[in-house]
């Protein structure tokens, strides 16, 4: 059998354009069985055109795709599957007020009942080692646990193809270990995987090759088992990436910036979370990195300091700087020093139809007043001051834009939550609350908010940062604290914690085997 024989699917110069954009651009590509390949790149590099193309969601400009050697159109997922090609998004489609087994036959036969899928996924539950109930509702069950339901859905298609999009972005260090192998499972029974994944020592442990791409186009091929993330960074981006320098803090002397006791919030919606009697401080000079699973508390965590929830919390108290916040809105919260910078940038952190320099003016018109209105703060916008603090953001947090004033819709991801991260450094506040603050960000993007986080505390000022990113966490936080179904661990020095105990306080395990290493 030749190399090609051996080649599952391949492309020959497969492009896609939108408009002027050349998303992809002459791709050649390949992945055969028993291989797990990772696809690097940043945002915008072409990976997600490419598999949507792969997947049948989005149609070639031009190029080949060959499957098992014989050139081939793929009109639509359905078709993909049929092929024997699966995929699992990062982000998941799933009802919860549904059952596991009833969601997955949403995408079967409509003929095949729903007591054939769940004694189905049971077999493949225990053949693969996901544990997982078909009868339990999809509402009731952690984010880990609805992967898998992701997973299982995928394999009841018997894919020869399995094509996963950031599968650990939301699992804790136990749950990756075992998606990990499950993927050697996979991988051993002659079946290709193709691994998307920002973070690239997972991609060391498993990966065999990689393609990395930028700018649309195939710029390497590598074994990424000899290379570094350093350089696997490098490549990716094109040049080497500055080490992120955190500044030493004593925590004894600084300080306290914010001090929470009490604080407890009832949910406000059946699939919320109730935060219940959250205590801690945090200091000057200080990051404070919030772990946990999605959905464990983290929205209404930020929500209840934000000021944002429109009930009060039911008991507690929320003091910056000695003031009493607990019964003020996001406005007076900001006047009292105070920023934020909640998880969706689209629609929340920005408004996508309206320019920068409008989203800069919606934010901070009420904590700015002496410099973006005029006459005492009698509604005179003064378009110059904003246009001003506008330029200053884009030219500090390099955002990168394709006109001067562009609408935040128009910008890259990383470059949207640059600017929205910038808008809020800019004021040198007391306090920056930042919900996933790199989430779905390049590996260069990246750094700089994460160095800017750094330079914010180290100017004397208090930051928050709630992740599902542990390297994050571990690489910039002075103490790391772990909120699981609405209760917050007590913060702990982060040079006295490990992965594995983090690991098990994100899974509410409390007991001797989640206290910190020595």
């Amino acid at each position: 059998m030749s190399a090609d024989d051996a080649k599952l699917l391949e492309t020959k110069g497969l492009t896609k354009v939108f408009g002027t954009l050349r998303a992809n651009d002459q791709v050649d590509f390949d992945i055969r069985p028993g291989e797990i390949h990772a696809l690097l790149g940043e945002n915008g590099a072409g990976k997600s055109t490419l598999v949507k193309m792969l997947f049948g969601s989005l149609q070639p400009t031009g190029g080949i795709i060959e499957w098992r050697g014989e050139p081939v159109t793929v009109p639509s997922p359905s078709v993909a599957r049929s092929m024997g090609i699966g995929m699992v998004f990062q982000h998941f489609s799933l009802f919860e007020a549904l059952t596991v087994a009833e969601n997955i036959a949403l995408s079967m036969e409509p003929d095949v009942k729903t007591s054939q899928v769940a004694e189905r996924a049971r077999e493949l539950s225990k053949q693969y080692g996901l544990p997982l109930d078909p009868d339990a509702l999809v509402g009731d069950l952690s984010v880990g646990e609805r992967q898998r339901i992701e997973i299982i859905r995928c394999l009841m298609q018997d894919p020869s193809l399995v094509i996963l999009d950031e599968p650990t972005s939301v699992l804790t260090p136990q749950e990756a270990d075992t998606l990990f192998e499950t993927l050697f499972r996979l991988r051993d029974e002659g079946r290709a995987i193709l691994y998307i994944s920002h973070r690239l020592e997972e991609v060391q442990r498993l990966c065999s090759r990689a393609t990395i791409m930028r700018h649309g186009k195939v710029v390497d091929i590598c074994d990424p088992r000899e290379e570094t993330a350093a350089t696997l960074a490098a490549r990716m981006v094109g040049a080497e990436l500055q080490d992120i320098r955190p500044a030493p803090v004593s925590l004894e002397a600084a300080p306290v910036i914010l001090s929470v006791r009490g604080l407890s919030l009832a949910p406000d919606n059946p699939f919320a979370v109730a935060l219940k009697n959250i205590n801690f401080d945090v200091h000057s000079g200080e990051v404070l990195g919030i772990a946990g699973i999605a959905g464990e508390g983290q929205g209404e965590f930020f929500s209840a300091l934000s000021g944002e929830v429109e009930q009060l919390p039911t008991g507690g108290t929320i003091e910056l700087r000695g003031n009493d916040l607990s019964a003020l809105n996001i406005s007076e919260r900001r006047k009292k020093g105070a920023a934020f910078v909640p998880e969706e940038r689209h629609g929340h952190g920005a408004v996508t139809g309206m320019r920068l320099t409008d989203n800069m003016l919606l934010a901070r018109h009420k904590s700015d007043q002496d410099s973006f209105q005029s006459g005492g703060g009698l509604g005179v916008i003064v378009r110059s001051a904003i246009r001003s603090a506008t330029d200053r953001v884009n030219a500090a947090m390099d955002v990168r834009k394709g006109a001067p004033d562009p609408n935040a819709g128009s910008l890259s991801g990383g470059n949207l939550q640059k600017f929205i991260m910038g808008r809020e450094l800019d004021r040198q506040p007391a306090l920056l609350v930042v919900n996933q603050p790199t989430w779905g960000v390049d590996a260069g993007a990246a750094g700089h908010i994460r160095q800017s986080l750094v330079d914010l505390a180290a100017s004397g000022s208090a930051v928050i940062m709630i992740s599902q990113d542990l390297d994050e966490i571990f690489s910039i936080a002075t103490r790391i604290a772990v909120i699981a179904k609405g209760t917050l661990s007590e913060p702990t020095d982060a040079a006295k914690m490990s992965r594995e105990a983090v690991g098990l306080l994100m899974t509410g395990q409390t007991s001797d085997r989640a206290e910190v290493a020595a």
